[in-house]
């Protein structure tokens, strides 16, 4: 028996790798984050599967899933939306794995900045531009960041910052990093990278507030990222810029339904959250919650993947021939 921590990928279902949808194909328990992982996914498991959806569960209640498990000889797939080494809590999971002695395997999957970065057409290490990309968050209702690793110190670097899970928070995202990259240096935001609802804000550091709450991306269920760029190819260090004519913003049509869709989401989760309290209310309900049960006749087809998406943000080449980039500010 063993438990494999797949990697689910940054939306879109068909994202999932190869070798992770043969492991989920062979295992006869998933557990799955039923607020990041599309239940198209699900039909990728075997005709009668026990599926557990740990959205509500605790990190007991998840070990015991897996001590049960063990005692069935039923290997485990572990969901997790992007790659597992990446924002994915598997480290604590792992930990209660070797105090039980339940063996684990790890199947990469692609990250949620990869997918941003396809987004928005961009390599995010261009040569004699810049070769760093830091992947970070911000500390606000999560845990605290350690020590040095706040966006004033990271920003200091002048290097790519990828941010997760940050559009809640863009106004002080922006006021720590404007010293460091200035107004006009270039970001971007992705929101549901991947999915067909998947957003793409293109901007500065100067406006691309504007452009989060006009869209609607501030809302909870929403995630985004932005990364301004700060060295050039030049033989100074500085920022580049596109050119007005150069920078685009998305049409009012996709900002309508991004916004509808995140309205939408805002009313599933009181819904959700209703619907907590009612079985909280039930011991019996209590016990037996998050677990169901795939039906043998269950078709696998394509699916559109519903999870959210941890965007990025990436540089814009600074070695086109008809330039439009300049010089914006120096880093200090």
């Amino acid at each position: 028996m063993t438990v494999y921590f797949i990697g689910a990928g940054p939306g879109a279902a068909d994202l999932i790798t190869v070798r992770g949808q043969r492991t989920l194909a062979a295992c006869g328990v998933c557990l799955y984050a039923g607020s990041l992982v599309p239940r198209e996914l699900l039909a990728e498991c075997p005709p009668g599967a026990r599926l557990v959806d740990t959205a509500e569960l605790n990190l007991d209640q998840i070990t015991a899933e897996f001590v049960r498990a063990r005692d069935e000889g039923l290997d485990v797939a572990r969901l997790h939306s992007g790659d597992p080494s990446v924002f994915s809590a598997v480290a604590e999971q792992m930990r209660r794995l070797d105090a039980a002695g339940i063996p684990y395997e790890v199947v990469p999957g692609v990250p949620a900045f990869a997918a941003a970065a396809a987004a928005l057409k961009r390599e995010l290490t261009v040569p004699t531009v810049g070769q760093t990309v830091i992947l970070t968050r911000v500390a606000r209702q999560a845990t605290p960041m350690p020590e040095g690793e706040d966006l004033a110190t990271l920003g200091r670097s002048g290097a790519l910052l990828v941010l997760h899970l940050a559009a809640r928070y863009v106004d002080g995202v922006v006021e720590e990093l404007l010293p460091h990259y200035g107004a006009d240096c270039p970001a971007a935001v992705v929101a549901m990278a991947s999915r067909p609802e998947e957003l793409v804000l293109r901007g500065t550091l100067g406006d691309i507030a504007g452009q989060v709450k006009e869209a609607g991306c501030c809302a909870p269920p929403s995630s985004w990222s932005a990364a301004p760029w700060a060295p050039s190819s030049s033989a100074t260090a500085t920022c580049t810029r596109p050119s007005a004519s150069g920078r685009t913003s998305p049409a009012a049509e996709p900002r309508a339904r991004h916004r509808a869709y995140a309205a939408g989401r805002r009313q599933a989760a009181v819904k959700a959250a209703a619907s907590r309290v009612i079985r909280a209310q039930s011991p019996a309900a209590t016990a037996s919650a998050g677990t169901t049960s795939l039906p043998a006749q269950t078709a696998r087809a394509p699916c559109a993947r519903k999870s959210a998406a941890l965007p990025a943000l990436t540089p814009p080449e600074a070695t086109s021939g008809t330039s439009g980039y300049g010089p914006c500010r120096s880093r200090k």
